[in-house]
């Protein structure tokens, strides 16, 4: 890898902050057209079915993150055999974990409804759009892996193509189900399942024009090497406790929420929309960070590395100041386009003010969340999250009593703050680990 310049970072990084912002405006997109329904119920219905199809597939989103962790040290490493193996053995689990989802529909959504325990309206909708979304969970998975993959390869076009031009589509199904054939909270089910099917095709044919999908009888026998799946299985394990840490938080979130009534679970949805976009947009700098840091990795190339730190630096830095001047001068506009129910508008006015500081907290732990997802020492990341659980948790059940929804807001924001702090302060460890393993230094236990 020659010497990154801020050039050849923004080349990768701008295409996928395009590509990544698109999926958080399919939540927002569907927040927006039932909210331009008689009631919040509408609203909280989605935001419900939305948060329960979250936690099934953000749990296994290792599927995408390690995967393009995997595929940039073969792109690092140049062994066609690490090119083959970084796909088939991430879609075996794919279709593995899905198949357990249709199977088990009922028992997920009934368990769900008695989590949240919302109202009687609120149920029916979130009711509705789980049962005509679940049968797309083998559509998600799977292009989770190729969208991962292609990540990884550096195949920029590729990814913004199939990212882009499936929720495009997403988005103009959405409209045109809800706001001009009338199908209401089932016409959003159905837009984002047309468009999952159609994701995944145009994914594997993608994969295919570059790898041989029938060579998967070549490398059966070795998909499941001791040594690479032990690998696998620690690093898929770190991200799964990261990413159920990340959604316990996020449900204790919207449940909270539910409890304070219609109105706080809307309004809080709109609010969480929001912040979904500014971690995309985050997210497309951490997909390039993590690509580069994987290719340094495969190449043993702490130079390279370091220089990608840099550069992410620099840019986690201005992309926070851009975010939270745009939500302090437009966030009563940007509110509007999710709502128009007064009540609703109201409330996410009274907590704004929480959300204006998410870019400041949030945007370098989401930026070096790359550095250890493309360099696969997860274990840190990990900790962070279990750190900032604690934390959240802690605030969550001191602070709500005293200052209700302000109190919640004040819990997700350490919860911010927590997470950033434990992934810069093991950035060393992680050097020493990744780029110097025989030196004989020990590293010490990870915060």
């Amino acid at each position: 890898m020659s010497t990154l310049t801020h050039k050849n970072y923004l080349a990768i990084a701008i295409p996928f902050t395009i590509s990544t912002v698109t999926t958080p405006l399919l939540g927002a997109v569907d927040t927006a057209v039932v909210g331009r329904l008689e009631n919040a119920s509408y609203i909280g219905g989605v935001a419900i079915g939305a948060v329960i199809f979250n936690t099934l597939y953000w749990l296994f989103g290792f599927l995408r993150v390690s995967t393009s962790g995997f595929s940039a040290q073969s792109l690092g490493s140049n062994d066609p055999d690490d090119l083959y193996y970084a796909y088939f053995r991430p879609l075996v689990i794919a279709l593995l974990i899905s198949t357990f989802f249709v199977v088990f529909q009922y028992p997920i959504i009934k368990g769900a409804m008695a989590i949240y325990q919302p109202d009687p309206d609120v149920v029916r909708h979130a009711e509705t759009y789980f049962n005509i979304l679940i049968w797309g969970a083998p559509f998600v998975l799977i292009n989770f892996v190729n969208l991962g993959w292609l990540m990884g390869r550096k195949r920029i076009k590729e990814t913004l193509f199939l990212q882009i031009s499936t929720n495009v589509m997403n988005i103009v199904l959405d409209i045109v189900f809800v706001l001009v054939f009338r199908m209401e909270v089932a016409g959003v089910a159905w837009a984002t399942l047309i468009s999952q099917t159609y994701g995944f095709v145009l994914g594997m044919f993608l994969i295919s024009k570059r790898i041989r999908l029938l060579k998967i009888r070549q490398y059966a026998s070795r998909l499941f090497d001791p040594e690479a799946v032990k690998k696998m299985i620690v690093v898929n394990g770190d991200l799964l406790i990261r990413t159920s840490c990340l959604l316990i938080m996020t449900n204790m979130f919207i449940a909270k929420g539910s409890a304070m009534g219609q109105n706080y679970l809307a309004a809080n949805a709109v609010l969480f929309q929001i912040q979904y976009i500014i971690a995309y947009f985050f997210d497309g700098f951490a997909n390039a960070s993590s690509v580069f840091a994987g290719e340094s990795a495969g190449q043993k190339n702490l130079k390279g590395f370091n220089r990608t730190v840099s550069i992410s630096n620099v840019h986690v830095a201005w992309a926070g100041a851009v975010a939270t001047l745009i939500l302090f001068f437009f966030h009563t506009p940007i509110i509007r386009c999710f709502t128009d129910l007064p009540e609703v508008i109201s409330l996410c006015d009274q907590y704004m003010g929480w959300l204006m500081v998410f870019p400041l907290f949030m945007g370098l732990g989401l930026v070096y969340y790359g550095f250890y997802t493309g360099t696969t020492f997860t274990g840190p990341v990990r900790n962070s999250l279990v750190i900032a659980l604690a934390v959240f948790a802690v605030a969550y059940f001191t602070a709500i009593p005293v200052f209700h929804n302000h109190g919640l807001w004040l819990a997700f924001t350490l919860f911010c703050i927590c997470r950033s702090g434990v992934l810069f302060i093991n950035l060393k460890r992680l050097r020493t680990s990744v780029f110097a393993p025989k030196t004989g230094i020990e590293a010490g236990p990870a915060v």
